[in-house]
């Protein structure tokens, strides 16, 4: 995919990608962040198939809707994002996943990389920062 300059994505993404649709899954506790990502990215061929809002239920619906791409904060109520990432792994390798917190220390991000996130987004963070880190997600995907 590519992006403008405006930090939007172009359609070429989808003709590149031979009309391939991504499926994303939200995972974040907050409903304000969750529904900022769904609203902010920019792709004609990302289809959000879901939004949870702690690690249990990124799970549940992982199983059920078997996305490529996954967005994770870290800190959420049941089971947090490394566990979770470590989990989702497990089940599907290939699955890239974007860590999304507003935990900014080195050690975190490191150790959310260690399980297999493949990505690291601070909040706060601008629509052009989330769409250029989903692009290089998906990027990292071929």
């Amino acid at each position: 995919m590519s992006l403008d300059e405006r930090g939007g994505a172009t359609n070429e993404g989808a003709a590149r990608s031979g009309g391939r649709n991504w499926r994303l899954l939200i995972v974040d506790d907050s409903n304000i962040i969750r529904r900022r990502i769904e609203r902010s990215q920019q792709f004609s061929d990302l289809e959000v198939v879901g939004a949870a809002s702690n690690g249990v239920e990124a799970l549940e619906l992982f199983r059920k809707t078997d996305p490529d791409l996954v967005t994770m904060d870290l800190t959420m109520p049941q089971m947090d994002g490394i566990e979770c990432i470590e989990k989702l792994v497990e089940w599907k390798p290939a699955v890239r996943i974007l860590v999304i917190s507003a935990l900014a220390d080195k050690a975190t991000a490191v150790d959310a990389m260690e399980k297999g996130a493949n990505g690291f987004l601070n909040k706060p963070f601008t629509d052009r920062q989330l769409n250029e880190a989903l692009a290089e997600l998906i990027r990292g995907r071929r």
